[in-house]
């Protein structure tokens, strides 16, 4: 499995070490029964490898896709889903109309077939820090999508499997009617999904390091199966009935909660230990777990592909490791070993964690839980009752929020490497085995202890004080957002934010908070020096207002006249407390330590329109840079009248409009690269070709954040290099 995940040699090399490893144990621990061992293996390996492969779905006239109704979500006309193609998953959109809408919202399974549109791979990440979502639907064996300009639909006729996904469909809609936060923690609990595209609680629970409470996990299943043991065994039910009621229940459990993978594991290992334990058969903790693990392989080749899942089995590997401690000691140890996956996999820990969850679980155990139950049964006959649930459910969560805004004892650490992730789990592991042994050397834990904290230590001064700085054109699709860093003493500096333009008028989740913001705490950045915004477009400055209510923004640049904007007045509006506002134009300069900002256009006030887009220039490590936003032509001309540039690398203006880099200009200016920062398909056609033949006939290489996702320029202690995010061709 971790084949599929090793990209680099050194990698590969650790696996096999690994592997080598796994055999020695389990030769050292079975060697009696060696064969039968190795025979387990092999077949093990064969099943997981036949089910590791995924077929690929080519779009015809026989093309039919089954859509089942609790996988298909609908905003106003356009439809997503997960369906299936025969045997094989894949994510199929597009726009419906009303009728289809209507068959879609009756909770039927649909057919759809006479597809017209095209089936395309499912693009991996384009920034550092962003949700790899190729990786994501490859656990769940999907790699594929379609996307549709029209089609058929039919319904199918009920069999037990659409039944089921009839039910699943019922429940959403049933949970959807309920008070807003009973209708997340009950879907939460359930169905293992968020019902709403609001993330405020999920992103208040992970900044408190409790987010393992929203997952359906061991914890819950110990729940469970110690409710329905309780009620059966006074209802003088046998062992093997309850067993049976109980694996019965878990296996609708999985089912509602499409496989989640921490209730996958709890379930499994229920099932596991109660069979040996009616056969009076022995196993330890920790082989129970190793077979659990190997069982859910067998099914999921690709299973440690998500975060998820690889959490909830270092969760349950760490419970074994600590089981002779118990209350904070046991919590602080088993921090230890999810620490560097926290760090790994979302750049911050909470070093009050131990105490938000001492606190947090007697809330989560003793009032969500029972309230979001007995919310199920009493919704529809007492309506009133679940309102006043509701209203002590958002007290508490009002406190929790509240905390979590404080952001007390997050460090935004950065993203640690693999290796590094690796070193620490090791050590970490080591050491609690130490803690545990009563004759250990006391200067062995302390050894192991500042190991430790030397690696994190050594981690930590790595990222946040680095030897290297960057400009970095951030993939933001449509639009356009540059970071600019400079070597230890690291200054942070941001030429507009990206953003999308919002026809519905529905609440949406800004792109600044899945790409913007996961590469800044990626690179440990947790406040900006300086934030320039060209002009008042939407794909510029679009999450200004989201940017600015979650980071620290020390200064915010314009071009003089944007602030008699109503529009961008608008964006800022309550958001620049503990920010100053500084106007710009032409000759002015912002000299900072490391850089100096250079202001050659406007020369005069305007309304913040394409023509005003306030224009930069700088210089680092002996290589100019020139930004232009949306500038057009005339104001092109402009520039080059009254500065005689020559630059090494040109942003070039309006995505590569034909409306901007006029050959002219490029002339004077004489870049030796220029780079596009444009959506993929996008509606504009950016880049236009007539700009690129221009390009070509000149002579100018470009890169684009089409193909390449995040282009980044580093210089500094090593000599000034690119690199690109993305090592393949995009569609």
């Amino acid at each position: 499995m971790l084949f599929f995940i090793a990209k680099s040699k050194c990698q590969r090399i650790i696996v096999c070490l690994l592997l080598i490893y796994f055999g020695y144990l389990l030769f050292k621990k079975y060697g009696q029964n060696l064969l039968v061992s190795v025979a387990f293996l092999a077949i093990f390996f064969l099943f997981a490898f036949k089910n590791s492969q995924i077929n690929e779905v080519s779009l015809n006239e026989d093309t039919v896709v089954k859509v089942y109704p609790d996988q298909v979500k609908i905003s106003d006309d356009w439809m997503s889903a997960t369906g299936r193609v025969g045997k094989t998953s894949i994510l199929i959109s597009g726009k419906i109309a009303a009728e289809q809408k209507r068959l879609l919202a009756s909770g039927k399974t649909v057919q759809i077939n006479h597809l017209n549109g095209e089936v395309s791979q499912i693009l991996p990440a384009t920034n550092l820090g962003e949700v790899d979502y190729r990786k994501y639907y490859a656990e769940k064996r999907i790699t594929q999508k379609i996307e549709f300009k029209n089609c058929q639909m039919q319904p199918v006729s009920f069999g037990f499997k659409e039944k089921l996904h009839h039910l699943r469909f019922n429940l959403q809609q049933y949970f959807s009617q309920m008070p807003p936060l009973l209708s997340f923690f009950t879907s939460e609990l359930l169905l293992a999904e968020n019902p709403s595209s609001d993330k405020t609680i999920m992103n208040n629970y992970r900044d408190l390091g409790i987010i393992h409470l929203l997952s359906i996990s061991g914890l819950h299943v110990g729940i469970y199966t110690l409710v329905i043991s309780t009620i059966l065994y006074l209802l003088k039910f046998t062992d093997r009935q309850v067993f049976f009621v109980c694996v019965l229940f878990l296996f609708i459990g999985i089912f509602l909660s499409a496989g989640q993978a921490g209730f996958v594991r709890a379930s499994l290992t229920y099932l596991l230990e109660e069979i040996f334990s009616l056969r009076k058969w022995k196993i330890t903790g920790f082989d129970l777990l190793g077979l659990t693990c190997l069982i859910h392989l067998l099914f999921l080749p690709r299973l440690f592909m998500s975060s998820g899942a690889i959490l909830s089995y270092i969760l349950a590997f760490g419970l074994q490791l600590t089981q002779d401690k118990q209350g904070l000691m046991q919590s602080f140890l088993m921090n230890l070993l999810l620490t560097p996956f926290l760090l790994f996999f979302f750049f911050q820990v909470n070093v009050l964690t131990i105490i938000f969850n001492s606190l947090a679980i007697p809330y989560f155990n003793f009032v969500v839980m029972p309230a979001s139950f007995l919310n199920l049964v009493i919704f529809k006959l007492n309506p009133s009752l679940s309102l006043k649930i509701e209203l002590l459910l958002k007290s508490t969560e009002e406190i929790i929020g509240k905390i979590s805004q404080t952001k007390l004892g997050l460090i935004v650490f950065g993203k640690i490497n693999w290796w590094e992730c690796l070193i620490t789990v090791l050590i970490a592991i080591v050491l609690i085995a130490y803690l545990s042994k009563k004759n250990a050397k006391r200067k062995w834990k302390l050894s192991l202890a500042a190991g430790l904290m030397a690696t994190y230590g050594m981690g930590f001064c790595l990222i946040h004080f680095p030897l290297e700085g960057q400009v970095t054109f951030i993939d933001v699709g449509q639009g356009d957002s540059i970071l600019i860093t400079t070597p230890f003493p690291r200054k942070v500096y941001l030429i507009d934010t990206g953003g999308k333009l919002n026809f519905s008028g529905k609440k949406i989740t800004p792109q600044v908070n899945r790409i913007t913001l996961p590469l800044l705490k990626a690179q440990g950045i947790n406040q900006i020096d300086g934030l320039f915004v060209s002009h008042q477009d939407a794909d510029h400055v679009g999450d200004v207002g989201p940017l600015l209510e979650q980071i620290k923004v020390k200064k915010l640049y314009m071009a003089k006249g944007l602030l008699n904007n109503p529009s961008f007045c608008k964006r800022i509006a309550g958001k620049t407390s503990q920010t100053k506002l500084v106007e710009l134009l032409a000759g002015m300069q912002i000299k900072e330590p490391k850089i100096n900002f250079q202001v050659v256009y406007p020369f005069k006030p305007g309304e913040g329109k394409n023509e005003d887009s306030l224009s930069l220039t700088f210089e680092v490590a002996h290589k100019r840079w020139l930004f232009t936003g949306d500038l057009g032509q005339d104001g092109e001309k402009e520039i080059a009248a009254n500065y005689p540039l020559k630059v090494d690398y040109f942003k070039l203006g309006h995505h590569g409009s034909k409306t901007s880099s006029n050959p002219d200009f490029l002339k004077a200016i004489s870049p030796s690269m220029v780079f596009i920062s444009a959506g993929r398909n996008n509606r504009f056609g950016h880049p236009h070709q007539e700009t690129l033949s221009t390009l070509r006939s000149l002579r100018i290489p470009w890169a684009s954040t089409q193909d390449c996702g995040m282009i980044s320029w580093y210089y500094g202690f090593k000599k000034p290099h690119f690199e690109r995010f993305v090592m393949e061709k995009m569609e």
